[in-house]
């Protein structure tokens, strides 16, 4: 009996491990994408950093300068069995303006700029497919200026940057820039929010 529990057991882990998958996504600054995908049901964990560029191991300082190449991202990490990449994809677009090129609101430079980064083709076959969608139905104005791109390199950003807002509520930042996207997404996507 023992051992039947055992393999139950490690059965149950190899499944939990195998309904995960990695993301990530750039829209505009990152403590505002932190904000958003830290409340969705299905999501492990969002872990700030920066990718696309060429620069190896860049601090929050360089990558500000716009001179590394690499946007200010979140790695998502989520269960598909929970929520769908599609759903994700809809947080995405809806949280912030992908149409911008290299900016969201008042942040300017290519570290802001709109972008996601796929750890398999499948993702990139959904992402395209979404884009696709949604400009055939022109939710937007203007086209979607979205970098679409295989994940290459994702570097951890600094400790304090991680859940940045919850930290710094306060801050006018926050309150101005990410708190409306909080209500937003609480608005529109209300099924999906993690219950407290």
């Amino acid at each position: 009996m023992k051992q039947l529990m055992f393999l139950l057991a490690i059965l149950a882990i190899n499944v939990n491990v195998m309904a995960k998958e990695v993301i990530v996504f750039g829209g505009g600054c990152f403590w505002c994408t932190d904000a958003v995908f830290e409340r969705i049901e299905g999501v492990s964990d969002v872990i700030p950093g920066y990718s696309g560029g060429e620069v190896i191991n860049p601090s929050y300082r360089e990558v500000c300068t716009g001179n590394t190449g690499h946007a200010e991202v979140v790695e998502v990490t989520y269960n598909p069995d929970i929520v769908a990449l599609e759903t994700l994809l809809q947080v995405f677009f809806t949280t912030h303006d992908p149409t911008t090129l290299n900016r969201q609101g008042a942040d300017v430079g290519t570290q802001y700029r709109s972008a996601i980064f796929y750890t398999n083709e499948k993702q990139k076959q959904i992402i395209e497919k979404v884009i696709d969608e949604l400009e055939l139905n022109n939710v937007f104005d203007d086209p979607i200026v979205t970098e679409v791109s295989p994940l290459e390199n994702f570097y951890q950003a600094e400790e304090y940057h991680d859940g940045y807002f919850e930290a710094n509520k306060q801050q006018p930042y926050c309150r101005f820039v990410i708190q409306p996207k909080i209500e937003k997404l609480e608005k529109v996507f209300d099924e999906i929010i993690k219950k407290k």
